[in-house]
């Protein structure tokens, strides 16, 4: 007799329940923290294509809704687009790595965005109870845009948000899935960059932060050297990176509404991999977080 009992298949099972236990217990300060305050999530890349990923984004955004945050998800979608392009025979032009966007393009846009796109996440996220609702940045001028460059067509930069409808539809608990289009003073639609409108977006709401899932793990002082990622930055090395051609070009678009953000109040904003299953949880409820944090 050794005085030890025998072995059993519950002990597993209480360690387990144990270590969840002690997880959700290190995430209290950070629920107690960021309890009712505003998350922009620009929701992009590989993170909206794969089911198991597209599920457990869902399961980040409910919780977070759930555990008092107010999300909002400002949504990307541009392979979509060019697949549908693809189906109406419309070959997709680009210019300085944006899309040159004509009138038949405007139509595939607002179709595929507003009536595929934003649905479809708006049903993700409801699979956890009526808490999503979708809205456009034409809906109540959410957005107003000017063009960016004669050269691309009707691709806009925002000038003004109006976050009445956004505030009115936290403020009812829903969790609102934006697409991101909008009214010229034109009268014209034009295409916005998600990245470029979760910025906005975030600024005019007074976010506490602003969060990019990407296909990369970060950003990186050195891009191709992994050992190279960067934790943690301030607006001003962030600055010095762009300076220094470090960043990637693919970058360029959320490093611009990073530091646009910051500059309009938002407190923190954080560059993360889609790639991760429950990356936002991650990074939102651990000490240690996951990609790249930027603060003012």
């Amino acid at each position: 007799m050794t005085g030890h009992s025998s072995p059993s298949p519950v002990k597993p099972m209480i360690a387990s329940t144990m270590g969840k236990a002690r997880i959700f217990s290190e995430a209290l300060p950070f629920i107690k923290k960021f309890r009712g305050t505003t998350v922009v999530i620009k929701y992009g890349g590989s993170a909206m294509v794969d089911d198991d990923l597209r599920g457990s984004f869902a399961d980040d955004v409910a919780m977070l809704h759930f555990v008092g945050i107010k999300p909002i998800i400002v949504h990307g979608g541009g392979p979509q687009i060019s697949l549908a392009m693809g189906r109406r025979g419309v070959e997709p032009q680009w210019h300085e790595g944006l899309r040159v966007t004509d009138e038949e393009t405007i139509k595939i846009v607002l179709s595929t965005l507003v009536g595929e796109i934003n649905p479809d996440i708006v049903r993700l996220v409801n699979n956890h109870g009526s808490i999503a609702t979708g809205v456009s940045g034409l809906d109540a001028n959410l957005f107003i845009a000017e063009p960016q460059d004669e050269r691309l067509g009707f691709v806009g930069k925002v000038k003004e948000v109006n976050v009445g409808l956004i505030e009115s539809l936290q403020e009812q608990g829903y969790v609102p899935v934006v697409a991101p289009v909008a009214r010229g003073a034109d009268g014209q639609t034009y295409n916005l960059n998600a990245d470029t409108a979760a910025g906005a977006l975030a600024a005019a709401l007074g976010a506490s932060k602003l969060v990019f899932l990407t296909d990369v793990e970060g950003l990186y002082r050195d891009f191709g050297d992994d050992s190279s990622l960067i934790s943690r930055m301030t607006r001003s090395d962030l600055a010095e990176l762009v300076d220094s051609g470090a960043a990637s070009a693919g970058m360029i678009p959320k490093i611009r509404a990073t530091l646009a953000a910051l500059e309009g109040g938002v407190n923190q904003v954080h560059i993360l991999d889609g790639r991760t299953q429950h990356s936002l949880l991650l990074e939102i409820f651990t000490p240690e977080g996951i990609g790249t944090m930027v603060t003012p």
